[in-house]
């Protein structure tokens, strides 16, 4: 097993069963090991991509579906190269591990649904799902709506602008999931090249390293182990899913990891080590905007935790400096802080309403 550079020095951590995370401190010239309270999950919970052949996972799978659902928009470049990956090598290949390929088209101005079902993919817009709610924009929603346009068993979330697909990112996701009945919710961990070449690998993005971590470290310790927070890359069982709400802009991928270590706990999750994982960097303003909704969504979850101030107001506008001809301004830019409600619920909600209309 490979160690995750940006954690030495004066982290060291190794992944792999029975491995072990400490944290080396210097106190009077002495360096004591203390051990870290979450390595016991780190070294069983975390594993490799090369842990988990096609052979063997698809040898797991038995009757449960699998779903492979890309939340899409203006992804022309890629989407066409993800989606025949998978379906060449997961779902017509030797070892059909995957049972349907669903790319979510949030509205894309280019060619995106187009590339998408001409390589084999089941082309959704966000209006032809739920038809009854008024569709909004944002990754989250468009994964809820994905979840909602399928029956598999298992769903796995794979980011429609990855570059250099590799379909072993779906295998070994699914790998925890179908070995080990207590694990319900996988993440990817993964080294994030940075825009600079000449800048070594220091883990995650920018949004990740200098709000979700921080966020995270504060307030629940207990998912330090975590290594890429906001991965859009994961495996989860429907089951869990359809009980968790979605929020419906980038603040989907904290939330979905609060909540399943609310709902399943620690042990209900696992993350798997894809090594290197590449896509396109954003500009400083966008990353600020999906900070702010990342910290509004860990907001939300604290208020409902009880750990605000009951009624604690909040202002979601962000200013942020613009640059124009002749010098600069304020641009206004309001946070999206939709969420959507647990998928379970709304159709429960929806048969009773059904049933009594019958009656």
């Amino acid at each position: 097993m490979r160690s995750w550079s940006w954690f030495t020095p004066p982290f060291s951590t190794r992944i792999g069963p029975g491995a072990s995370c400490t944290v080396h401190g210097v106190r009077d010239g002495h360096a004591p090991a203390i051990a870290d309270p979450i390595a016991d999950w780190f070294g069983t919970h975390t594993s490799a991509i090369d842990d988990w052949t096609i052979e063997r996972v698809a040898a797991l799978k038995g009757p449960r579906r699998v779903s492979v659902v890309l939340p899409a928009l203006d992804e022309e470049a890629t989407v066409g190269d993800i989606v025949t990956t998978i379906r060449t090598e997961l779902v017509t290949g030797r070892h059909a591990l995957v049972d349907e390929v669903i790319v979510v088209d949030s509205g894309s101005a280019d060619s995106t649904a187009a590339v998408a079902a001409g390589s084999g993919a089941r082309v959704v817009a966000l209006s032809e799902v739920l038809p009854g709610l008024a569709p909004r924009r944002g990754k989250g929603e468009a994964m809820w709506r994905g979840l909602a346009a399928t029956d598999a068993d298992l769903v796995v979330f794979i980011d429609a602008d990855l570059q250099e697909f590799d379909s072993r990112f779906v295998v070994a996701l699914l790998g925890p999931l179908l070995s080990d009945p207590a694990i319900q919710f996988v993440k990817a961990a993964y080294d994030r090249p940075p825009t600079d070449p000449a800048v070594p690998s220091n883990g995650g993005g920018r949004v990740t390293e200098l709000m979700a971590r921080p966020l995270i470290s504060a307030f629940w310790p207990s998912l330090n182990g975590v290594l890429q927070p906001l991965a859009g890359e994961y495996a989860v069982t429907t089951a869990l899913l359809r009980s968790l709400p979605f929020r419906c802009g980038f603040g989907v991928d904290l939330g979905l990891l609060i909540d399943a270590y609310r709902t399943v706990g620690l042990e209900g999750i696992a993350q798997v080590d894809l090594h290197r994982r590449w896509h396109r960097h954003s500009d400083l303003p966008s990353l600020g905007r999906m900070a702010s909704e990342v910290l509004h969504t860990a907001l939300d979850r604290l208020a409902d935790e009880g750990r605000l101030p009951a009624g604690l107001e909040r202002e979601t506008l962000l200013w942020q400096p613009d640059r124009v001809e002749g010098g600069v301004r304020r641009a206004g830019h309001r946070i999206d802080t939709a969420e959507r409600p647990p998928l379970r619920d709304l159709l429960a909600t929806a048969q009773a309403t059904d049933h009594s209309a019958t009656k």
